[in-house]
């Protein structure tokens, strides 16, 4: 008998993210056999929370074990990675030029999310009365070809500031925030 063990996302997590890895136990002739497999953690940097399911939440940056059993038999353990948990882009400008573009790309089940209204706000760190504006405006529609809208920072005449802060929100017909909106970019200025 063996256990066979798939892990997602090319075995990679995020920080404070859960991962459900899956498994099956086989017989000798490599068919599946009716078992139940219950889950563990040889590692603290993951975190099983329902050894029947495998759910399991992870803890802290770098590799984790995980190891399925059905009665005395073991799977060989697996590792996960762990990465850090993103939160913002950063797009690095000098201060007499244009940003790069700062693209966000809708997903719609059915189809291209083109025409689909993209709204960008800034604020800008420290808060010098530097001045920017955002090209070619703060409400963009997405590309009926791609789903892709895009902006960017321009720096006006004054101070400049260590960064701006741009946020990308998208939302639903019925005015709800679409998942994983707003998403966050961090431009900074360096002369």
């Amino acid at each position: 008998m063996a256990i066979e063990i798939v892990l997602p996302d090319s075995a990679r997590v995020e920080v404070t993210d859960t991962f459900r890895p899956r498994g099956r136990p086989l017989n000798g002739l490599g068919d599946s056999v009716q078992a139940q497999l219950y889950w563990s953690s040889l590692d603290t940097t993951l975190t099983v929370l329902d050894s029947a399911t495998g759910v399991s939440l992870a803890n802290a940056v770098g590799t984790a074990r995980v190891q399925a059993r059905t009665g005395s038999l073991f799977s060989n353990p697996e590792i996960v990675n762990i990465l850090a948990r993103l939160d913002s882009i950063t797009v690095f400008v000098s201060a007499d030029s244009l940003s790069d573009s700062l693209r966000v790309q809708a997903v719609a089940f059915g189809g291209v999310a083109g025409g689909r209204r993209v709204v960008y706000a800034f604020s800008i760190f420290p808060d010098t009365g530097a001045a920017v504006t955002l090209v070619p405006n703060d409400t963009v529609f997405t590309s009926p070809a791609t789903g892709i809208a895009a902006v960017r920072v321009r720096l006006l005449p004054g101070p400049i500031p260590d960064s701006v802060i741009v946020t990308a929100t998208m939302r639903h017909v019925n005015g709800t925030v679409v998942p994983h909106s707003p998403l966050t970019f961090v431009v900074e200025f360096r002369p």
